[in-house]
């Protein structure tokens, strides 16, 4: 194949702005994508085959069984998980990878997020660290993300952000009943509620209609366009300049190196399942914190027998995802309206400051919820079948609301992506294998934020509620997974620099959530969104004074 100046591998909310940065700035690029770009027509709207959770399979997730992996549960038992399987802590496989069917929260991470260790303190048995970023260096991209990709919302009713220069490019869309019932709620508790930030238009944007307020939308692609990913956004931008090649249904092998340690290209297998070789004169990883890791470890070579970047043993650890607490309230009086997307109003107030706690999270009312989730979140006592279930259903789904978020992970090095000595998927690679426990510290934040979101339910009129806090036994990584690729200047303790630039190979780049020291107690696309933005203008600084031109 004809040499490129870069290939990036995988076409999702990091890879789509690496591959327009690169492409604008006149570098030639090849983008691979394991998965399909789909469309809203490949998604009709069916409440049981596109829920949210992988309980019955995952809308944009692998599209068959042959990449399967394995999971070792907290008693050190080994399991082969496929990805209609919870356990399988599912990852979007398209064009636009989980920015095509996300609930679409921006949310920028807070100062204080980028400095975790220096705040708080490592608990012990954690490996919290700082970030070698700050949020200032950040904010520039981050706003370049809200502009670019589009964000609607207003945290002018919140003092709990880091400073901005402008406010965000579109107003929120209008409150729903939700909004009207936890407002005041919030206000009589000394809370600062506001309208959340959302990557969707809330009025005519970059040539694309609103939000049409359906009630199918997180795990759905929007059938009209309105919710903004690089599917339609940056990845276009890529293609019309002529410098951009979108490949799909390609899974990547290996990142291939010569005899002096340095990056030729990508071996992969393309759509009829030949594998074939790209050269590149650089390479940049955005396959999220799994993948990505799984990808690096399987790039063995004669200078890297443990994969590549991984001299120190570090590609893999500190895997994170979030660990989700809340409370469900049950009211006397219809609360549900139909509108979508229903997420709508957050508060920050705990996400820094309680003592005792390394960080809390933001707490926000939930999407929309479609019948099949009412299963796990009627009141205690309700008979799991039969007519008294029936109308249990009936009466709860529209007299009920969620309130639950993100709490701060805290990260431990066990927790981690290795590959299986053993299990192998359709391609002949061996699978990502995942093990390690959730810090229990995470679990002390996230039970107090759930007796925080019960609060505000019964100070809004509750009659009835049932807290949503669990302790999982092994690490849960999900659609936030992070970590596994961590950013850092010290090549003994991380992966890349701060530039996301593997410490061993200054020709690979690894682009995308893996590379986050902490998760923040946020939804984290926005700050992967920004961090790509950020090291694409690195590397196209370095691109331009030659430093890797072969």
């Amino acid at each position: 194949m004809k040499r490129v100046n870069a290939v990036v591998i995988g076409a999702g909310a990091a890879g789509g702005i690496v591959a327009k940065e690169l492409s604008t700035a006149g570098l030639s690029v090849v983008l691979l994508e394991r998965g399909k770009w789909y469309t809203p027509a490949d998604c009709r709207k069916d409440d049981l085959r596109n829920q949210r959770t992988t309980l019955l399979g995952n809308a944009f997730g692998p599209e068959d069984e042959g990449n399967p992996r394995v999971w070792v549960d907290g008693k050190g038992t080994a399991h082969t998980v496929l990805p209609s399987e919870g356990a399988y802590q599912n990852n979007a496989a398209c064009v636009g990878g989980g920015t095509l069917s996300y609930g679409a929260q921006a949310w920028r991470y807070m100062p204080q997020d980028f400095k975790m260790r220096s705040t708080y303190g490592a608990p012990a048995g954690s490996s919290l660290e700082d970030w070698p970023i700050t949020y200032d260096d950040l904010e520039p991209f981050y706003e370049k993300a809200e502009y670019e990709i589009g964000v609607s919302g207003d945290y002018s009713g919140t003092p709990f952000h880091g400073p901005r220069r402008r406010d965000l490019p579109m107003p929120p869309l209008p409150p729903n009943r939700e909004f009207g019932i936890l407002e005041p709620a919030a206000k009589r508790l000394g809370l600062h509620p506001f309208h959340l930030p959302m990557l969707r238009n809330s009025v005519p944007y970059n040539g694309r209609g609103p939000c049409m307020r359906c009630r199918w939308c997180c795990g759905f692609a929007c059938e009209v366009d309105a919710k903004n990913g690089s599917q339609n956004t940056v990845i276009p931008v890529a293609l019309n300049t002529g410098n951009c090649e979108l490949r799909t249904d390609c899974m990547a092998k290996e990142i291939l190196t010569d005899d002096r340690g340095r990056a030729t290209g990508v071996a992969y297998f393309d759509e009829r399942g030949h594998l074939q070789q790209q050269p590149a004169d650089i390479v940049i990883v955005s396959s999220a914190a799994i993948e990505s890791a799984r990808l690096l470890l399987n790039s063995r070579s004669r200078l890297f027998p443990n994969g590549l970047g991984n001299r120190y043993d570090q590609v893999g650890r500190h895997l994170q995802g979030h660990h989700y607490t809340g409370a469900i309230g049950y009211f006397d009086f219809e609360t549900y309206d139909d509108i979508g997307p229903g997420a709508s109003i957050a508060v920050m107030d705990y996400n820094h400051g309680t003592p005792g706690l390394c960080g809390g999270g933001m707490l926000a009312n939930e999407f929309i919820r479609l019948p099949i989730h009412m299963l796990d979140r009627l009141p205690p006592g309700t008979p799991r079948w039969g007519a008294a279930h029936k109308q249990a259903m009936r009466h709860w789904h529209k007299r009920s609301i969620v309130i639950m978020g993100p709490t701060q992970q805290i990260p431990s090095a066990s927790g981690r992506v290795t590959v299986d000595p053993t299990v192998r998927d359709r391609w002949g690679l061996p699978v990502a294998r995942f093990e390690g426990n959730v810090h229990p510290h995470t679990f002390e934040i996230g039970d107090k934020q759930a007796s925080r979101a019960e609060a505000w339910l019964k100070e809004a009129g509750a009659i009835n509620t049932s807290l949503m806090a669990w302790h999982p036994e092994s690490v849960s990584a999900g659609q936030h997974q992070a970590g596994t690729c961590r950013m850092g200047n010290d090549p003994q303790s991380s992966v890349v620099n701060r530039n996301c630039q593997l410490h061993d190979v200054d020709n690979v780049f690894v682009i995308d959530g893996s590379v986050h020291v902490t998760n923040g107690g946020f939804n984290p696309v926005l700050t992967i969104m920004a961090v790509a933005y950020h090291a694409s203008a690195a590397l196209v600084r370095n691109w331009k004074g030659t430093a890797f031109r072969s």
